[in-house]
């Protein structure tokens, strides 16, 4: 079909404007990555932005030797692994509980549930619960807290009430249980939502560095993220270029031509790369995953 000169007008635009939005999106983390494999020395010099002018893998090099920051990328990645399958299978459960009609009291559930989404209960009460249960400086506060979301057992819920009834009546008629028909039969056939909401949970775990802020001060428990928040902010990173030159005098030249932005910078990338690498993964099931999640009763 020939398109008349203003619908070809406006869908130049629309091109154009989404491809600014990309860039305008995109720029700031393909820089980030550039000066982290560009010579410190020479990025304090300005005018590195597409491609690094004085490529190197010393920054990289410094952020691999320093032990804290490979014991917090291997404590983000146990907790983003184990907070993902505890929460998303807990909140499965549940979903699968409040999604049954013969539930009593499920409408008394829901608006406790409900509650909680728009009304917290603050900082401080917050912290003195989390003390109270003894999970200060614990790995586990960075996974109990939030086993159960409510907005995911929202969409589970939801998603749960659009299957056919016949497929559990078939179940049930087989001998199946609750359990059986849900682990069996129910999440087997759920893998866009579930997909989706995994992916959803692990990028929560993933870029959280609030929580260990709150409630860990043990340095060998803090993820990858808390600890950047830390060298991003302080003068941490001046320190360890010092300590890391000291320890290993083959790398004097190196330290010299490394400054506290360009090791800042291949912090983030080492931080950021792993969490990108898994939308690929999951990129089939995300739109069909948000689609049969749509709220409605």
């Amino acid at each position: 079909m020939k398109l008349s000169h203003g619908e070809r007008l406006s869908s130049i635009m629309i091109y154009f404007l989404l491809t600014l939005l990309m860039f305008i999106t995109f720029y700031p983390f393909w820089n980030s990555g550039v000066i982290s494999f560009n010579t410190g020395a020479d990025t304090s010099l300005g005018g590195v932005t597409f491609w690094p002018r004085h490529f190197t893998l010393e920054n990289y090099d410094v952020v691999f030797q320093d032990k804290r920051l490979v014991h917090a990328f291997l404590i983000s990645i146990l907790r983003t692994v184990i907070g993902t399958l505890l929460s998303i299978t807990l909140t499965a459960i549940f979903s699968y509980g409040m999604s049954k009609k013969e539930l009593v009291g499920r409408k008394y559930y829901m608006i406790m549930c409900i509650i909680p989404l728009y009304f917290s209960g603050g900082l401080i009460p917050s912290y003195m619960l989390i003390s109270s249960l003894g999970l200060m400086n614990s790995f586990w506060v960075l996974i109990i807290p939030g086993l159960i979301s409510i907005w995911n057992m929202i969409v589970f819920r939801t998603f749960f009430l659009q299957l056919p009834g016949s497929i559990e009546e078939s179940a049930k008629m087989d001998g199946c249980s609750y359990w059986g028909t849900l682990f069996r039969i129910v999440l087997p056939i759920s893998g866009p939502v579930v997909a989706t909401l995994s992916l959803f949970t692990a990028v929560e775990h993933w870029n959280d560095w609030f929580t260990a802020t709150l409630y860990i001060s043990d340095t060998n428990l803090l993820p990858i993220q808390t600890l950047l928040q830390q060298i991003l902010s302080s003068n941490i990173m001046s320190e360890q270029m010092m300590q890391t030159s000291a320890a290993a005098q083959s790398h004097m030249a190196a330290a010299r031509t490394i400054t506290s932005k360009s090791l800042s910078m291949a912090t983030m990338m080492v931080a950021t790369i792993p969490i990108i690498l898994v939308y690929p993964f999951v990129q089939k099931y995300f739109v069909k995953g948000v689609m049969v999640g749509s709220l409605k009763e």
